[in-house]
């Protein structure tokens, strides 16, 4: 499927961002291999995660399981250790589950078939694209949340004005055939230096002069996405204090269990923070769940990390 050409982006948009990528991306650890198993690696932690926050721990983590049979070879308890200060911890266990896969399926090597990608655990339609542009040189966009900005911008005026499946047929169509690792940082860094969700920089965004969003855009005028996002919060309550939540409770629980040795079972207080013995029991039942903690067969107040 090819967009219409008014629903494109101009062909001098793609040199204009990549001259200025090339002057003042970002410098990211990760940027600098072309190791597919360390690309699949970054892309896993920089979900719902900043990137530069993700690059500090992705060193630190290759160190330990530096191969995909050493990921795979590790237990589920290892690999939480690891992952520790990142959040979202089901993300390590799903990228362990894929580096079992991989080794069983593919003779240890991530697969550089897009249906093969997407076959992996964890690994959705942008992790997916993400690898096959970055690692394999494939000609497919990636879109993340902030990929989604700039083309709904740029192509459709505003925030929403695309569908999932024309932003993707947009995106794949942007991407050029000599560069699709380069573009696909590119697009990334544009999105989080220039194109935020609620007060876009658009004077010195590289895309302005072909941003049907910034030509629509004179000051006399309300901002669009500004004026939904404003209302949006307006109506929106005032998040409660984080230490409250149950988020905040699986965590600390959560890096209990770490603290144990391998193997070890760790006791669980009666009170933490301002949680009492039920919203504990509440968050260790879902951390249970999810696969991130077991129960003493006989003692439910100890738990550990899984560790097969």
């Amino acid at each position: 499927m090819t967009p219409s050409p008014g629903r494109a982006i101009h062909p001098d948009l793609r040199p204009a961002i990549l001259a200025w990528f090339g002057a003042r991306g970002r410098d990211l650890a990760f940027r600098a291999t072309s190791d597919p198993y360390a690309i699949l690696v970054s892309e896993a932690m920089a979900q719902q995660t900043q990137a530069a926050r993700a690059a500090q721990y992705w060193t630190r983590f290759l160190e330990e399981f530096p191969t995909v049979g050493a990921l795979a070879g590790a237990t589920p308890a290892a690999v939480l250790r690891a992952w520790r200060g990142l959040g979202y911890n089901r993300r390590a266990l799903a990228l362990r589950r894929a580096a079992v896969v991989i080794v069983r399926d593919h003779a240890g090597h991530v697969p550089d078939d897009l249906d093969a990608l997407l076959s992996l655990p964890g690994v959705g339609p942008y992790t997916a694209r993400a690898v096959a542009a970055l690692a394999f040189g494939r000609r497919v966009g990636a879109v993340d949340v902030n990929v989604g900005r700039v083309l709904s911008r740029i192509v459709g005026g505003s925030l929403g004005s695309l569908g999932a499946s024309e932003l993707q047929t947009i995106a794949d169509a942007s991407v050029p055939a000599e560069m699709p690792g380069a573009w696909t940082h590119a697009l990334i860094d544009v999105g989080a230096t220039f194109c935020g969700p609620r007060a876009p920089a658009c004077e010195p965004c590289p895309a302005l002069p072909w941003c049907a969003y910034a030509q629509a855009r004179p000051g006399t005028s309300p901002d669009p996405d500004r004026a939904a996002s404003g209302s949006a919060r307006a109506a929106r309550e005032r998040p409660p204090p984080f230490e409250t939540t149950g988020r905040w409770l699986r965590g600390r629980l959560l890096d209990l269990l770490r603290d144990a040795s391998d193997g070890t079972w760790a006791t669980i207080p009666d009170s933490l923070g301002g949680h009492g013995r039920e919203a504990i029991e509440a968050a260790l039942g879902s951390l249970t769940g999810d696969g991130l903690a077991e129960r003493h067969p006989s003692d439910p107040r100890r738990a550990r990390l899984p560790i097969a």
